[in-house]
């Protein structure tokens, strides 16, 4: 856990004393990092022993303020044995914009990690944010939280931390999709041999994205990138031309 810490901080995934590691020690208990402590700064010692109620059962520091979040996982989903909280500026840039990572751009992330969705914003460390992931966690392994950051899941706290580095690479490639002005998305033949090499390299089991020809809309119904979409982006831009990126001004 200290490792990673300081693997989240040296990639610029956290800043001062963002983010939080936790991993299930047992089905009671569950180790995890304190609040107010910089992940580059962490030692063993720092780290707190929680039940699944949240309440202390080791260690001398304050519990990480989103232990709530990191509960509602576990409980959610058996499998979970690490997660990893973050902010990676890039895919927290998407969060913030309101979208989404969910078009099949890249068969790697695809076969890995599966569609990254974007849950609706709740304030963090309350049950604001639990109701907003709730719906979202049995169905996906990483989640973008609107207007905060990601949060990524596994059976390990190592492929939790990989997953955090998958969404942000995926996040970076995107974005270079939308400083091009269009993207390619992955059609529904190529999705289901990707859907079959999930099964056979035993990958992810997180939703899969729509396919390219399909029209995918977030939380609230905001739309976005489909492929009716890329005719009109191949276009030569005016001086009307506006990245969806852009704020309205």
């Amino acid at each position: 856990m200290v490792l990673f810490g300081q693997m989240l901080h040296q990639r610029g995934y956290v800043a001062a004393t963002d983010g939080n590691l936790s991993a299930r020690l047992d089905e009671e208990r569950i180790v995890v990092t304190p609040t107010g402590m910089s992940k580059c700064m962490l030692r063993p010692s720092d780290m707190v022993v929680v039940d699944l109620e949240g309440r202390r059962l080791a260690g001398s520091r304050n519990v990480s303020s989103e232990i709530a979040m990191h509960l509602l996982i576990y409980r959610l989903r058996e499998d979970v044995r690490g997660i990893v909280h973050a902010h990676p500026p890039t895919a927290t840039g998407f969060a913030a914009a309101g979208l989404a990572l969910n078009q099949p751009l890249v068969c790697e992330v695809v076969i890995g990690l599966g569609s990254i969705p974007l849950a609706k914003y709740g304030t963090p460390g309350t049950l604001e944010l639990s109701d907003a992931l709730e719906p979202l966690i049995p169905q996906y392994d990483a989640i973008l939280m609107s207007n905060h950051g990601v949060v990524a899941y596994a059976d390990t706290l190592h492929h939790a931390y990989m997953k955090m580095e998958t969404v942000e690479h995926f996040a970076q490639i995107a974005l270079v999709t939308h400083l091009l002005g269009r993207q390619q998305p992955l059609g529904e033949e190529d999705l289901e041999k990707l859907k079959l090499a999930r099964t056979k390299y035993q990958c992810a089991n997180s939703a899969l994205p729509l396919s390219g020809t399909a029209v995918a809309r977030n939380h609230n119904d905001r739309p976005r990138l489909d492929a009716s979409h890329l005719e009109n982006a191949t276009r030569p831009r005016n001086k009307d031309f506006r990245s969806p990126l852009k704020a309205k001004g």
